[in-house]
């Protein structure tokens, strides 16, 4: 083989050293969950480890290994420095991970059904129904993420009541529409604890399985 190929072989081994960079960075279920988390809103270090249940030091280690491989970036925003994902292909890839896991492994189902145990009790709406189903007033849709994720970016029409809050303003839910509840997406168990709570006190219920961030792959706009 000649010098030349030699050197062509090097810049292409190379290449594939810097995509494992990213894979390496990924290969981590704590920051799989903190990438989660992002995809929702900007984050600071402190809110993220309140979230992922992970001590600051640790949760700031997780974020300097994506940090380095360029799937986040940080800002300083007064005090704090927020956390928010380097640019929406991040999320994309996110989805895409979890797209294959879904169909490759048969354990992903399996621990889904036990983390999400009210899973199929629920009716469920598709994304392409909610547009007519809000325009005919038919539904309330309701956000049930923490409100600093809806001020981020929401699905259009949304309410914002998280679902730790929802006890006390049931009030404010009418009683003549269908509730239809979103969260994180699929794997977040937040909707579930909603719609439980509403169907036990009379309302009729659904769920919207995806959240933000599988509405805008879908193609369809945020609200802020």
């Amino acid at each position: 083989m000649s010098l030349a190929m030699n050197g062509k072989r090097q810049h292409k081994e190379h290449l594939y050293i810097l995509f494992a960079q990213v894979a390496s960075a990924l290969a981590n279920p704590h920051r799989l969950e903190l990438l989660d988390l992002l995809v929702q809103s900007p984050r600071t270090v402190d809110d993220l480890a309140q979230e992922s249940h992970m001590t600051v030091a640790n949760t700031s280690q997780h974020l300097q290994r994506l940090k380095q491989a360029n799937l986040v970036a940080d800002a300083r925003d007064g005090l704090y420095v927020r956390y928010q994902l380097a640019d929406p292909a991040v999320a994309r890839l996110w989805l895409d991970l979890r797209s294959v896991g879904e169909k490759q492994l048969a354990e992903v189902e399996r621990a889904l059904d036990a983390y999400r145990d009210h899973r199929h009790e629920f009716a469920t709406v598709a994304p392409e129904e909610l547009p007519i189903l809000l325009q005919r007033d038919e539904i309330t849709l309701l956000d049930v993420r923490p409100r600093l994720e809806y001020q981020s970016g929401h699905i259009p029409g949304a309410v914002s009541i998280p679902v730790d809050e929802l006890e006390f303003h049931l009030d404010e839910i009418p009683r003549d529409k269908t509730v239809v509840a979103y969260c994180r997406g699929p794997y977040c168990v937040y909707a579930d604890q909603a719609l439980d709570l509403l169907s036990g006190q009379g309302w009729k219920v659904a769920r919207l399985e995806e959240g933000v961030a599988e509405w805008q792959q879908a193609g369809y706009d945020l609200e802020k």
